[in-house]
């Protein structure tokens, strides 16, 4: 099988001649768009001979029209504007699939991040980040979380009206990613920061369900979407039925584990590496076995075998990354 096929075959639910294999990393700020951003994907996907590609999204969401490029209080969410889906840091992406796309179509799939709306604007509600790296569970609460939840108590109504305008540009912005060559869409959803005890329970299925559902509808044509499951879910089996053809989530240190959902989930199953853990302080050996273990733990359904979240390669030696690839080579039985 070659790389596409091998690919499909697990999103179809058939065994491949092997399970299929990808990982990923936030390249340094200076690779975030141009041709040194198609350079640094190429070199991450060719070094490890990678199954699919996720493109990286640190061309975030365009600040057009916000006050300081922030939303600061319930009146900025006004300047909220429905985009095309071209403009500013948008069209930046695009230009990376598009170079992307000159180099692995009909190699390879390409699925391109995408932040839900709530994530979006959670992420506006602080100056555009410096370093990007995995996300952190638990310790002290985020200014932006106390932002966001001020305006879920406060201003419920316009809250709602801007999540619905950031999904309708994302649903745009789908439709484009998929005409400069992506064959997916890779959506990061997170429901700990949404139903928590100070919010209660039920928030995320009336406000931000829906949008993820728009952005997913601007990406229905699509051969590739696959639902991100980040953070540890409050309600995992919610994101267990949306249409997409697989679901990527850190089984080993969020859950649920593979085998707890093996014979439920309808979509393809993507995981079994722990990027915080075994991947960082394991040895060679330990992250072969994990994969062994990840495998065992679906049969007999297929696996694609991948880390819960990014990892650091400031942390992560490249020896363990090696083991990981060579252990889809060997299978489970061969561990």
């Amino acid at each position: 099988m070659n790389k596409i096929e091998r690919v499909l075959a697990v999103l179809e639910g058939r065994q491949p001649d092997r399970p299929p294999i990808s990982f990923w990393h936030h390249f340094p700020l200076e690779c975030a768009a141009g041709p040194a951003a198609v350079e640094a994907h190429v070199r991450h996907v060719e070094r490890y001979d990678l199954d699919f590609l996720k493109i990286m999204d640190d061309n975030r969401y365009p600040r057009i029209g916000l006050p300081d490029e922030m939303v600061c209080q319930a009146a900025d969410l006004e300047c909220l504007t429905v985009f095309r889906g071209d403009e500013g840091t948008f069209g930046q992406q695009l230009e990376l699939i598009g170079q992307l796309s000159k180099r692995y179509a009909g190699q390879m799939l390409m699925i391109t991040t995408i932040f839900n709306a709530w994530t979006t604007l959670r992420l506006l509600m602080a100056p555009p980040a410096g370093k990007h790296g995995p996300p952190k569970l638990g310790g002290d609460v985020d200014p932006r979380d106390e932002r966001m939840w001020q305006l879920l108590r406060q201003s419920p109504t316009a809250l709602a009206r801007a999540l619905d305008t950031i999904a309708t540009s994302l649903a745009n912005f789908c439709v484009r990613c998929l005409a400069a060559g992506a064959d997916g869409i890779f959506l990061s959803v997170r429901d700990d920061w949404v139903d928590t005890p100070e919010n209660g329970l039920g928030n995320y299925d009336a406000l931000v369900r829906p949008a993820d559902l728009k952005i997913l509808a601007g990406a229905e044509r699509a051969v590739f979407n696959m639902l991100h499951v980040c953070g540890q879910a409050v309600n995992f089996s919610r994101f267990a039925e949306y249409p997409v053809h697989a679901v990527n989530w850190a089984d080993r240190y969020a859950g649920p584990p593979l085998a707890a959902v093996a014979t439920t989930m309808r979509p393809a199953i993507c995981g079994g590496l722990d990027n915080l853990g075994t991947l960082t302080s394991g040895t060679p050996e330990d992250c072969q076995r994990e994969v062994a273990d990840a495998i065992r733990q679906v049969a007999p359904r297929p696996l694609i075998v991948a880390p819960g979240c990014t990892f650091d390669p400031d942390t992560v030696p490249a020896a363990n990354l090696d083991a990981v690839r060579r252990a889809v080579e060997i299978g489970a039985g061969g561990i």
